[in-house]
Formats: structure tokens, sequence, C-alpha cells
């Protein structure tokens, strides 16, 4: 299988944190496990989210971890012709439309109600760009490697932004353009970004590009009960190797692959070996979310 290739896609609003690591630790091992490839993409595309040097930050960290990547780094900033390109597809294909509309304006509906189909509501206004989920691809079915099958319509979800009324390219469509450029096969992130898959899929097969495997990881939750992130202010990973070893060793726990007790302060080199050697997707409770504390135990 050394036609694999994965992919770790961190946005860079601030350092990688142990959630992050869980994530891009399964991802790396998933990859080398079949001697694959392993890709980094900087998913920049968001300039007032990303503060300077966090990305910088990013590689440094990942690198005292041991996770090494393949070829050079992928930087979404520097692909917005290719998103252009496709958003010019969708558009001609029927399946993207430009929307006036504001959230406040539709705020008693639980999805958007798609008003501006059929034309600017309000021309003349800022416009974002819209998929529309009642086209294309319906319903979509795919098989999680984790959780199964998956069944969605995804115009249960609504009609999901492409392009921002200020200009910044959207998630689901950079993300999908991406990972076909990159030729990704297989995708390893966590859970909450299970329920974004429909809208990629629809895209993937609006604009005739492959679709990956997909494998959704449990979250790791704070002692809070949110899942660890940025925005809650989670701590940063270390670069002391010191510290690294053991919250490796408790990464490799948190993903129920049992690393031996006695691996806990091994170099990240020797950890990382044996994991590879040992990886093991079945291993993994198939469960939405686990809490930081459990995993160190």
């Amino acid at each position: 299988m050394n036609h694999y290739r994965g992919r770790f896609a961190p946005t860079p609003s601030g350092p990688l944190h142990f959630g992050s690591l869980v994530a891009a630790l399964a991802s790396f091992l998933d990859a080398r496990r079949v001697g694959g490839q392993w890709r980094l993409r900087i998913e920049d595309i968001d300039p007032p989210r990303c503060p300077p040097g966090a990305a910088e930050t990013i590689l440094r960290q990942l690198e005292a971890f041991g996770l090494e990547w393949d070829g050079s780094t992928h930087w979404q900033h520097e692909r917005g012709a290719a998103y252009q390109a496709a958003l010019d597809t969708l558009v001609d294909r029927g399946l993207a439309y430009p929307c006036s509309c504001s959230r406040k304006q539709w705020r008693d509906h639980p999805i958007y109600p798609g008003w501006c189909r059929e034309g600017l509501r309000e021309p003349g206004k800022p416009a974002a760009w819209r998929l529309r989920s009642d086209l294309g691809l319906r319903p979509v079915v795919w098989h999680d490697r984790l959780f199964g099958e998956q069944h969605v319509d995804p115009a249960t979800l609504g009609d999901v932004i492409l392009r921002r009324k200020d200009d910044l390219w959207a998630y689901q469509l950079a993300v999908v353009v991406d990972d076909a450029d990159q030729g990704i096969t297989d995708v390893v992130r966590g859970f909450d970004l299970l329920d974004n898959t429909p809208w990629q899929r629809q895209l993937q097969h609006g604009l005739g590009l492959p679709e990956p495997r997909y494998l959704h990881l449990p979250l790791i939750m704070g002692g809070d009960g949110q899942k660890l992130s940025k925005q809650n202010l989670a701590p940063p990973l270390p670069l002391d190797d010191d510290a690294v070893r053991p919250l490796l060793h408790r990464a490799l726990v948190a993903l129920d692959q049992r690393p031996p007790a006695e691996l806990a302060t091994a170099p990240v080199a020797e950890q990382l070996a044996r994991a590879i050697t040992a990886w093991d997707v079945g291993r993994i409770h198939p469960r939405p979310g686990r809490s930081a504390t459990a995993a160190s135990h």
C-alpha cells in the first residue's frame, strides 16, 4: 500500500495542543504503518485568525515529536487561483451561487433557507458564494473506518459557504481542492469534522475529484467537557525532549494503542518505531470523545 498518502492540516491560529498531537500522531502512524507518505498542509486561508509565527511554531512542535513529513509544506494562502478555478467550475455546472443574505436575516431558521438560489435577494450588497446542497450527489453514503457506514442528505445541512463576503476562501472548498491536488488517499482527523464530510463528498463529486477514505477519531475533551482547542486555551505542546517523551506516550494511550509502560520515557524515535509496527485502528474505541485525564492512565 505504498500508494497511500495521508496528511495533517492544522490551522495556524495558535500552537498545537494535546488534542492536535493525537490527531497528527494517528494520521502519521496510519501512513507509516503501510509505508505510505505523510504530507503537511498549513490551512492559513483566514489571515486574521493566524498570528505571525504560529505556523513556524507548529513546524517546530511536529519536529520535536518526531513527526517528519514528506515533501514540501503546502500553504493554503498560495492557492487562491486553484480555489477560484474550482468555484468557476461549480458555477458553470449550476452547483454554486452568490448569496447576499446575512446570518441575522435567517436566524429563525435551522439552516440557510436558500433564498438566493434563483438570484440575489439584495442585488448590490456584498455576496458570498454557496454550494447548492439540494443538487448533485444525494444522499451521500460513505464508510468511515472507525464509525462505520454514514448516510446523510446534505440538503438537511444547508448550503455551505465556499467563499465569504470578505473574499476569503472557506474551509470546505479549500480542503477538497487541496486534498485532490496533493493526491491524498486517506484523511485521518477528529470526530468534530465527520459532519463536514457530506459537503466535501458533494464537492468532490461536483468537481470530478477522487474520494479519499476517512477515519474520524474520538476527540480529546478537557475537564470542562469541552473539546481541547486553542479557543479553550488548551496548553501548547512542549518542545523540551524531557516533556515530549511522556506526552507522546500519553497520546498513544489516548489512541488505545496500549504502548508498554516502560517506553513512557524512551526516546521519541524508539517510541515511534514501536508504535508504527503496532498501529491498529481496530483497537480504537468508536466513541465521539474521551477525556484528556483518562488518556493519561
